[in-house]
């Protein structure tokens, strides 16, 4: 089992340590870091956020039975007017936790966050159409696919498609939770 808490700068070293290559960092930050990750980037990507008002909620991932942080989850572009808002920066970083379901849990918390305590009306999500496992982990979510964003981003010579996918409320309350 998992719980999320909020990221802080005693966590950067860790994040930092589990981004271990551009193609890596392009995937899981987007145009928003560099690589290699910095503690100054980290600075700027927290610097609003966790708040009453604010409009990212920016989770690590922690093991309850060993109090380990072994993942990284964001809340972002939350938009409290029109009931919405974007899960990001989705990552297991403990290589040793990966494959054990520690993903569709992390996505359940954060939706829990999403609906149940922000009470949203929808969640939306992009992801890269070659990363499989987190597809299989989002559809297993309740996660459905909207479109296919074609050559949505570029990395090094090649250009990535990217899958977006959604939730909306009335299908949170209806899964088996």
């Amino acid at each position: 089992m998992i719980r999320l808490r909020f990221f802080k700068r005693s966590d950067f070293q860790q994040l930092i340590d589990w981004i271990e290559t551009p193609e890596f960092l392009s995937q899981w930050g987007g145009s928003m870091f560099s690589f290699p990750l910095t503690e100054q980037q980290l600075e700027e990507y927290l610097k609003d956020a966790n708040n009453d008002h604010s409009r990212f909620l920016i989770y690590c991932v922690v093991e309850e039975e060993t109090g380990s942080v072994i993942g990284h989850i964001s809340l972002g572009n939350i938009d409290r007017n029109n009931k919405s808002a974007r899960v990001g920066k989705v990552l297991v970083g403990d290589k040793n936790v990966r494959g054990k379901g520690i993903g569709l849990q992390m996505m359940n918390e954060i939706l829990k966050v999403a609906f149940d305590e922000l009470k949203l009306h929808r969640v939306s999500l992009g992801v890269f159409d070659f990363n499989t496992s987190a597809i299989t982990c989002y559809e297993k979510a309740g996660f459905t696919k909207e479109g296919l964003l074609r050559d949505y981003r570029k990395c090094g010579d090649e250009y990535w498609n990217m899958w977006e996918m959604s939730m909306l409320e009335n299908e949170w309350k209806g899964l088996d939770k």
